[in-house]
């Protein structure tokens, strides 16, 4: 992503580690902590493989409707008031369809998430989307696109028919623009979808690559996947970045 002008941003965020990192350890003390049996049943995931596993079979479990709901009891609801380590990050649409705690069959604690038009990125999204990794060790990020985007077709006819759309709305389509570009030069029968899928890779290869997320995929501890998700049958589409 494009870091000029925020140079306060990093600081901020890694500041915030010191005091997380306390905070957390406060929260796992032996006084603090509720009964063992609130943590969730599988304990965090150790690996982005393991994480990325557990949100497809929660996402394999919505589509075929054998639900756990797992994580929505008072118990979890105490276990994690004091502290939390969310085993994903998922940057998805703000669609009312598209909600990732529920397509992935997910609960407290177990996400964060952060919901914009198309997934449209900007300095306060990226360090949004970078703060679990980068202060808790968050190993799995996910950028999530999904079908019949309202928020990206708007965007193409906008730009095709060079119509600004109102207000800071104009801002989402500024956003989309690259992937417009990119849809446009490789055609196909829908170029609203191909618009929507290469917004997702496009965001998931840029934070992928930025100078704060890329050292930790290099070393394994992170992957950053684009996905695509059907309205018409609930399933999610790897698109790329899924962790071997």
């Amino acid at each position: 992503m494009h870091r000029a002008g925020h140079p306060d941003r990093r600081a901020l965020l890694f500041g915030g580690l010191v005091v997380t990192t306390v905070a957390l350890a406060g929260c796992s003390s032996t006084s603090a902590a509720p009964a063992a049996t609130s943590a969730s049943p599988e304990g965090r995931p150790a690996s982005p493989a393991a994480a990325f596993a557990r949100l497809m079979n929660g996402n394999k479990r919505w589509v075929s409707g054998d639900l756990q709901h797992p994580d929505r009891d008072p118990n979890r609801r105490q276990f994690v008031a004091e502290g939390q380590e969310p085993f994903g990050a998922i940057l998805s649409c703000i669609d009312s369809r598209v909600p990732p705690e529920l397509l992935f069959d997910t609960g407290l604690g177990d996400l964060y998430v952060m919901r914009t038009g198309g997934e449209a990125v900007g300095p306060v999204v990226t360090g949004s989307v970078e703060y679990g990794p980068m202060t808790s060790g968050t190993p799995l990020i996910v950028v999530l696109g999904h079908q019949r985007c309202g928020a990206v077709e708007a965007a193409y006819k906008s730009i095709r028919d060079g119509k600004p759309l109102p207000g800071n709305l104009e801002a989402i389509v500024k956003a989309l623009r690259p992937a417009y570009e990119q849809a446009v030069r490789e055609g196909g029968a829908d170029p609203v979808d191909g618009m929507a899928r290469a917004q997702v890779t496009l965001t998931a290869a840029d934070l992928r690559s930025n100078q704060d997320l890329a050292p930790l995929v290099r070393k394994g501890v992170l992957a950053v996947v684009g996905a695509y998700y059907s309205l018409d049958t609930g399933e999610v589409e790897v698109l790329a970045g899924a962790p071997s």
